[in-house]
């Protein structure tokens, strides 16, 4: 599969105050094939730059408000989320699940033709057997988006994300892996990704052009392999490919 950059890309981004948000939000705005990035949250973001459209939507339970924003995009990146524990289990099924599939609609309707980029995560379960929430959740979003009929939807699963700039962490989980991140990432390079590294293949990935119809899921390896490259799909695919052929 030939991929190239595809020029005067208009670009949707969900969830732009939270960590890779806000990176795929700055990354988006200084990339040369990217025209224009609507940016959807609840709160104003306080940056003014001419790429930039900022759409406050308060309730993500029905987005038919967003019907005309959303017409004619190219692209949707969606990360909004939250962290187990900082919400209970109803808010959290809510969150991952409600606010997804209604956002997914709404675009679908005013533009059938867009990518759409998910942020899920390690373990995402889309058989619903998992014995944790967010597992369950979130493999029942990534179901409901590969159903939604989008012409590409790429699924992202990163293992711990590295927040690169400060911030209060969520729970001290967080506090104590930011902590031993340098000796986490030199024993377990393939379960952990920086934000920014994250946020960069979230966005390269929907920017390429090709006429493929298809759905891709990436493990945090993928992404990892994704960062540097040039050729963003087709190294996954040749990786897929060699290794489906060494297990025959």
């Amino acid at each position: 599969m030939q991929s190239t950059a595809r020029a005067a890309i208009r670009l949707v981004i969900v969830g732009t105050t939270g960590m890779v948000g806000g990176h795929a939000l700055r990354y988006a705005l200084g990339h040369h094939s990217v025209e224009r990035v609507t940016s959807i949250g609840r709160k104003s973001l306080g940056v003014s730059h001419p790429k930039l459209k900022e759409v406050l939507h308060r309730d993500f339970t029905d987005c038919s408000a967003l019907a005309e924003t959303l017409l004619g995009q190219d692209a949707a990146i969606f990360c909004l989320g939250a962290y187990t524990g900082s919400v209970t289990d109803a808010e959290l099924h809510t969150i991952t699940v409600a606010y997804t599939i209604e956002f997914a609609r709404v675009l679908r309707r005013s533009s059938p033709e867009a990518a759409f980029s998910f942020l899920s995560g390690k373990g995402a379960d889309p058989t619903g057997r998992s014995q944790m929430p967010f597992a369950r959740y979130k493999g029942e979003a990534e179901m409901a988006l590969l159903a939604a009929g989008f012409p590409r939807v790429y699924i992202f699963r990163p293992a711990y994300i590295y927040p690169v700039e400060p911030r209060k962490e969520p729970n001290f989980s967080y506090s104590l892996l930011r902590a031993i991140y340098p000796a986490f990432r030199l024993l377990f390079p393939n379960q952990v990704i920086r934000a920014d590294d994250l946020a960069r293949a979230m966005v390269n990935v929907v920017v390429q052009k090709t006429a493929e119809r298809e759905s891709r899921v990436f493990e945090n390896r993928d992404i990892r392999a994704m960062v540097d490259s040039p050729h963003l799909l087709g190294v996954i695919k040749a990786r897929r490919q060699l290794h489906e052929s060494n297990r025959e």
